[in-house]
């Protein structure tokens, strides 16, 4: 009988491509002993032809499996979507939404945990010592979906009464006025700087930066830094170091070796983890785990490059990665670092190289190659 049952969701475009790399580095190290692979139904041709790229098939086979390996998928603008819906479902009343943010809500994944590691030998690197990890809250802020548009009078009429700044806009129309909620919990704060704090702990390292904008944003973002002031003392020797995301935007430019482990909003969380990865060689090198407390999908953050789906030509480091994360979660920490280690050594000798690194090689290529180092 297998140790653990993995839910495989390849998705679109070159989620395929790159999810056939994966199978191939966790095969040869010997991962494949311990799983059973399930796979599942996600993504646009679902959305297309059922009207849900999230059916709920898919998610009572995740709830019977350990973990997610989750590739890629297509996503639209919601009138974009449903355009492309078939005759049949056109005007039913169906309306698009993202899979991974629905998983990330249904199974309370509140980490969005994004390594960013630059390895020697990569030409896209910015610099050969950046080395951070950032925790990114996964559930709550503006990504909770709490949106209007048009906007009620009832719900106009409780900002007017609660907010002198909503005073200007007593006057606009509702169906000419949008609102999303940028919505913070104690709870949600906390969990997500702690684990910030356990990580940085755990690994050694000096620092924890939370990334928000508590001059401006005052209620939401300043909940956050003054929990992380309140548990800090916690985790010494870790020090908290606080920044506005406008400046971590800068300095992540400037001087990225500074930082250990950043933590900050979903938003917030989202940009700057885009903007470290492309410090690092690109999307094409950046992983990421959506974990909670008893279960965890594991990704790329890149798309779903459609317009390459099939021809085995992007870079699979990024899945590769996801998979080595999963190993790591599920405490199969010498599969894990086996596996990095020869993510390492391929880059290191630039003897296979996908376009994106200047080289002429296929995804699988680039793959086996990592295989044959483990």
């Amino acid at each position: 009988m297998a140790k653990y049952k993995i839910a495989v969701l390849p998705g679109d475009g070159v989620g395929n491509d790159v999810m056939e790399s994966a199978m191939i580095v966790l095969e040869k190290v010997g991962f494949d002993k311990d799983a059973e692979y399930i796979y599942g139904d996600i993504g646009w041709e679902y959305w297309r032809t059922e009207g849900d790229p999230l059916p709920e098939r898919t998610i009572e086979l995740l709830k019977k499996t350990d973990a997610c390996l989750f590739g890629a998928i297509t996503s639209k603008p919601k009138d974009e979507a449903q355009k492309e819906l078939i005759p049949e479902l056109q005007g039913k009343g169906f309306v698009y939404r993202s899979p991974i943010v629905r998983l990330r809500q249904l199974f309370d994944l509140y980490i969005n945990l994004r390594p960013c590691k630059a390895f020697p030998g990569n030409p896209l690197n910015y610099r050969d010592d950046i080395d951070l990890v950032i925790f990114r809250e996964n559930t709550e802020g503006l990504y909770a979906g709490v949106e209007f548009r048009p906007v009620p009078d009832a719900v106009k009429k409780v900002l007017s009464d609660n907010s002198k700044n909503m005073a200007k806009f007593d006057a606009v129309p509702g169906d000419e006025l949008a609102i999303s909620c940028r919505i913070f919990t104690k709870k949600g704060c906390e969990r997500i700087l702690r684990a910030a704090f356990d990580y940085a702990k755990q690994n050694n390292l000096k620092s924890v930066t939370v990334v928000e904008k508590p001059n401006v944003i005052r209620e939401t973002s300043g909940m956050m830094v003054e929990i992380a002031r309140k548990i800090a003392p916690e985790y010494s020797p870790v020090e908290l170091w606080e920044t506005n995301v406008d400046a971590m935007a800068m300095w992540l430019v400037k001087n990225p070796q500074d930082y250990s482990v950043l933590v900050a909003s979903n938003m917030f969380g989202d940009i700057i983890s885009d903007l470290s990865a492309q410090l690092v060689g690109g999307l094409g090198f950046a992983s990421s785990g959506n974990i909670g407390e008893n279960y965890g999908v594991f990704e790329p953050t890149h798309g779903s490059a459609p317009k390459y789906a099939g021809q085995y030509k992007v870079n699979p480091t990024a899945m590769i990665l996801a998979a080595r994360l999963m190993l790591d979660w599920l405490g199969e920490k010498d599969k894990a670092n086996a596996i990095l280690n020869a993510v390492s050594e391929v880059i290191a000798e630039g003897k296979i190289r996908t376009y994106d690194l200047g080289g002429d090689n296929s995804t699988i290529q680039f793959a086996r190659a990592i295989a044959e180092k483990i």
